[in-house]
């Protein structure tokens, strides 16, 4: 359970920020490839979606760990893995930005959220709510 904790805060704080750039905050360089200071409508839409989809991954992960039953164990189980995965790509993905401050920002918490998901797609601290 310390895993979807950690996990959960780690996204929380990534939701507040993408709703701040949603809402025109000017911190378009940490995100988005950093070519905007305040972000177009296009990606202000997509800081939402994103929040949506950081929320759905919570509850797989909240799922996976047995806190929640809301899904087939195999469901949570390979969609952490798939979750996992998109962490890693987030990695590269933010590594390879021409965007400093999304360098220096976002590989750091991409390598975290992978590694958190990693340990919840493993099975660490499955179940231990039961204990």
């Amino acid at each position: 359970m310390p895993f979807a904790l950690a996990l959960t805060v780690v996204l929380v704080a990534l939701a507040i920020f993408q709703i701040a750039l949603a809402a025109g905050a000017p911190m378009g360089r940490f995100a988005w490839g950093g070519q905007h200071r305040v972000l177009p409508a296009r990606l202000r839409v997509g800081s939402l979606v994103s929040v949506l989809i950081y929320a759905v991954i919570a509850v797989i992960a909240w799922d996976r760990v047995g806190a929640v039953d809301l899904f087939p164990s195999l469901f949570s189980g390979v969609a952490m893995w798939v979750i996992f995965a998109y962490f890693v790509l987030g990695i590269l993905m933010n590594a390879i930005s021409r965007s400093k401050p999304e360098r220096n920002a976002m590989v750091p918490v991409s390598i975290v959220l992978a590694a958190l998901s990693f340990c919840i797609a493993m099975g660490f601290g499955q179940y231990a709510l039961a204990i």
